[in-house]
Formats: C-alpha cells, structure tokens, sequence
C-alpha cells in the first residue's frame, strides 16, 4: 500500500482537511504531537488508533505537499 494512500479528504470528516485513514484525527495533530518532541512511537501511544505507518505517510504527504519551488527575486543595485 502507497504510504499516501492512508490520507483521506472527507468534508463530512475533519472539517474537510486531511486525515488518517478516515478517522476523525487530522494530519496536523499527528504531526503537532513530532513536532512537540514525542517519537513516532509515542505518537502512536498518544493516539492508539494510529499505526506507524500512518505517521510516516503524514510525514510524507506534508513533504511532498510543501515541495514546491521558491522563485527569488532578482536584487536590482
């Protein structure tokens, strides 16, 4: 299974923003929990419903998300 596969839109779920397999629980709180310092296993002990896989596709579907070119601009002097 394609890791991004486990990430599903449902405006019926999460207000519309990108979850985890369907269930009510949103990227951004799996990734809130990496960010505040937990491991992908303690993510995974603070949501049970989440598998490590989930947290690597929440990881990959935020990195290919945010993957995109930053055009600099030309300093004139």
């Amino acid at each position: 299974m394609d890791l991004l596969q486990r990430i599903t839109i449902d405006t019926e779920q999460c207000g519309g923003r990108p979850g985890i397999r369907g269930m009510h629980i949103r990227v951004t709180e799996a990734l809130d929990l990496l960010a505040n310092g937990l491991s992908p296993e303690q993510a995974v002990k603070a949501l049970p419903d989440l598998e490590t896989d989930d947290i690597r596709a929440c990881l990959r579907y935020a990195s290919r998300r945010f993957d995109h070119p930053v055009l600099l601009a030309a300093s004139s002097g």
